[in-house]
């Protein structure tokens, strides 16, 4: 018989180990019991005093996850999530033609097709990225809020180029369910915008930005501000759909009524298609473009 001692083995044994192995006596099984460990007793960690340990889960999950993964660079895409694939949007349009409906609801379809084409180039850019990228020291990987529209866009052109990608969906009334183009074990679930909007910055070398509603508005102003203040390295901020975006946000009255300077528009560019957005990049980074930003994360947490 074998007594030598295993001087690899762990001198205590895991949580996970105790947590699967631990049963309660029948007499302390119930709900209102406190013999349960912290970590497994649920109704604990959801109690308001442990906002701050939830946060701190949050923040590590996905982090710990995607450096198991050897994920170290990431472009990030943002856009509506009422943005249609363009074949939905033409069947809507057609049936609603075909019903005779009324003016106006006739005019929103036929907005909807027209918007349907950044569906078509999120998910063609998102194609493109994980192709390109599968030539570099450092592959590119995809991360999107997780959703429908244009974030489902831009999951679905990198599954359809056989690549992983990211999905950081959040806990809402709607728009709950995560796409199902997204890596499974890359698809993570939040309950806090901070967490959320932090890890979407720590591993990008850019932001490409789609037209969107309040959410895409919140997500790219921040990332501006972060790089305008100085709080996070700059990275190319790419805006598809000019028209749009002139239309929307008129950055020549902030920097007339000084409310911005005048290089704070060189902070982005405007591009039209995939193409364009992945030739601007290469020209912003060169050959070298994951390595640049690799191993050094974006926000000081």
């Amino acid at each position: 018989m074998d007594t030598r001692i295993d001087r690899k083995a762990r001198n205590f044994p895991s949580a996970h180990d105790e947590a699967v192995a631990l049963k309660a006596p029948s007499r302390y099984e119930g709900p209102e019991s406190a013999y349960r460990l912290a970590f497994t007793d649920t109704d604990f960690l959801l109690r308001e005093e442990l906002r701050p340990v939830r946060m701190q889960l949050e923040l590590l999950k996905p982090e710990l996850v995607q450096a198991e993964q050897d994920i170290q660079s990431t472009i990030v895409i943002f856009g509506s999530a009422r943005i249609l694939p363009p074949e939905v949007a033409t069947e809507r349009l057609q049936q609603a033609r075909a019903k005779s409906v009324d003016t106006a609801t006739l005019a929103q379809l036929e907005t909807a097709l027209r918007m349907s084409r950044y569906y078509d180039e999120a998910r063609r850019f998102a194609e493109l990225v994980t192709r390109r990228s599968r030539d570099l020291d450092t592959p590119i990987y995809v991360v999107t809020g997780g959703g429908p529209g244009i974030m489902e866009a831009g999951n679905r052109g990198a599954h359809e180029a056989q690549g992983k990608s990211i999905g950081l969906n959040i806990v809402l009334p709607h728009e709950q369910e995560p796409n199902p183009y997204i890596t499974p074990e890359l698809c993570f679930q939040f309950h806090y915008f901070a967490m959320r909007k932090m890890h979407f910055l720590m591993r990008s070398i850019a932001l490409v930005c789609f037209p969107g509603g309040f959410g895409t508005l919140d997500e790219l102003f921040e990332t501006m501000t972060l790089i305008q203040t100085g709080k996070c390295r700059r990275r190319p901020i790419l805006l598809f759909g000019r028209d749009f975006w002139t239309r929307l946000i008129n950055f020549d009255l902030l920097i007339e009524t000084g409310m911005i300077g005048a290089d704070d528009v060189n902070l982005f560019h405007f591009v039209e298609t995939a193409e364009e957005a992945w030739a601007q990049l290469e020209s912003d980074y060169g050959l070298d473009l994951p390595a640049t930003m690799t191993g050094d994360f974006a926000v000081d947490i």
